[in-house]
């Protein structure tokens, strides 16, 4: 796309030296007085240091290791209760303005809660999931995610519930336990992590400008939604994790080859190894869509299982279908297409900040000459240089216009070679599409 340590021991054993002095009998022998004690010689006396020494640093390591190595994450799920504050229906719409500022009032109360406490060294972080009506006001389920060693897990998870009882039943705070629910249930990781990233849009924070052409590789959590199309175990097209089961993704992918037994999907940065993978269940392509022309160019996909959400493997936002971008705003466009036209495709996802062109712009004759319909986007530079390219088709443009949420917002459909200048790319509009994509999908 354009645009433990280890160390070895050498064990050292003292040798005693044993000689056997022979003795003359005599008949006569001095009165003995007392002994006298050789002294040890200098390297006998920096042998035994250095054993010593070796000793105490082997015990060191261990108990380091074991209270700061050995410690693992431990989830648990809470109830609580918010009195006084009435169901508002915004609460249930992800990224409203009321969610997430009642999402931010509760995590920091419970990151007061536990920073102030013995277990401040231990707690990580707190995340309220889900608000909904209660006869006292409001309920809310909070994941509470904690590090210590295993051992330690009863007696951390009594601490953990005596502070909330001494802090939420005896001093003022707008939180109270919700006694109808158990106290502090245990979670196992995968489950808690897949609750803690069900949240859509979450990836990196939008860095400064970068091209593809050159290099820039994403980090392994920057762009979770990114997967990528493959056949006999070969990437040929982009895609966007929009659901635990769903992908978005371009129809011209599927010109050749239609099978959804022919195709496997694979997630995370690197092509080879994967981070993990998936069989393709269904292939949806847009009923208008011919392969002759480049518009109504989107398809979704269904897996054949599930994925489990974690920090590097999540969904992306679906904007609105009245979602506005203007020219000239900072998107991203992200896969593993060419470094450049006709080239090879690198194994590690790849990244380009780049801006969004006004269709009238992308019409003009010496640019596509009126081939940008409304149900495209255009961005790019007409200057060229930072573009998609083969390879990245069906990936994603995003946006983050507030709060580092990403937004999809295009899907890379086609462009005439890669870093032209006054040939920038086109995109599918997602906003175009919300409606078709909600018939099929039910997102």
């Amino acid at each position: 796309m354009p645009g433990c340590y280890s160390f070895d021991e050498k064990s050292q054993s003292a040798r005693r030296c044993r000689s056997l002095h022979s003795q003359q009998c005599m008949m006569y022998q001095p009165p003995i007085r007392g002994r006298r004690t050789k002294s040890l010689k200098p390297w006998m006396i920096a042998l035994i240091i250095a054993a010593v020494v070796l000793v105490l640093a082997i015990i060191i390591s261990l108990l380091v290791y074991f209270l700061l190595f050995d410690q693992k994450p431990h989830y648990y799920k809470i109830s609580f209760l918010i009195p006084g504050t009435e169901y508002n229906p915004d609460f249930s719409v992800e990224h409203s303005k009321a969610r997430t500022d009642l999402q931010q009032k509760v995590n920091n109360e419970i990151d007061n809660i536990f920073q102030r406490s013995s277990l401040n060294h231990h707690y990580i972080k707190s995340h309220a999931v889900d608000f909904r009506s209660s006869n006292d006001g409001l309920k809310t389920d909070v994941v509470l995610k904690f590090n210590f060693v295993s051992n330690n897990a009863e007696t951390i998870k009594r601490q953990a519930a005596k502070i909330l009882h001494q802090k939420l039943e005896f001093d003022e705070s707008f939180l109270k336990i919700d006694n109808s629910s158990p106290y502090l249930k245990d979670i196992r990781e995968v489950q808690a992590e897949h609750i803690l990233n069900s949240g859509c849009g979450l990836g990196r924070d939008p860095p400064s400008m970068e091209k593809i052409a050159d290099g820039y590789v994403a980090g392994k959590a920057d762009w979770p939604w990114q997967a990528s199309l493959q056949m006999d175990g070969m990437h040929f097209c982009g895609a966007s994790l929009i659901s635990e089961e769903w992908l978005l993704t371009a129809a011209h992918c599927f010109d050749t080859y239609k099978n959804p037994r022919l195709w496997m999907v694979s997630f995370g940065t690197t092509l080879s190894p994967p981070l993990k993978r998936r069989k393709v269940q269904t292939i949806i392509v847009h009923e208008n869509y011919a392969a002759h022309k480049h518009d109504d160019d989107i398809a979704v996909v269904k897996l054949s299982t599930p994925v489990l959400f974690s920090e590097e493997v999540h969904r992306v936002c679906l904007p609105d279908a009245n979602f506005e971008v203007p020219p000239k705003s900072k998107v991203f466009v992200t896969g593993w297409g060419a470094l450049q036209a006709n080239g090879p495709f690198p194994n590690t996802l790849r990244q380009v900040e780049i801006e969004t062109i006004s269709n009238d712009v992308c019409n003009q004759v010496h640019v596509y000459g009126g081939a940008v319909s409304s149900g495209m986007i255009c961005a790019g530079f007409l200057s060229g240089k930072f573009d998609a390219c083969e390879g990245d088709s069906g990936g994603p443009l995003v946006i983050a216009p507030d709060r580092n949420i990403w937004y999809l917002i295009g899907i890379v459909s086609w462009g005439i070679d890669c870093g032209k200048e006054n040939k920038p790319g086109i995109y599918t509009k997602v906003t175009r599409y919300r409606d078709w994509i909600k018939s099929k999908t039910n997102i």
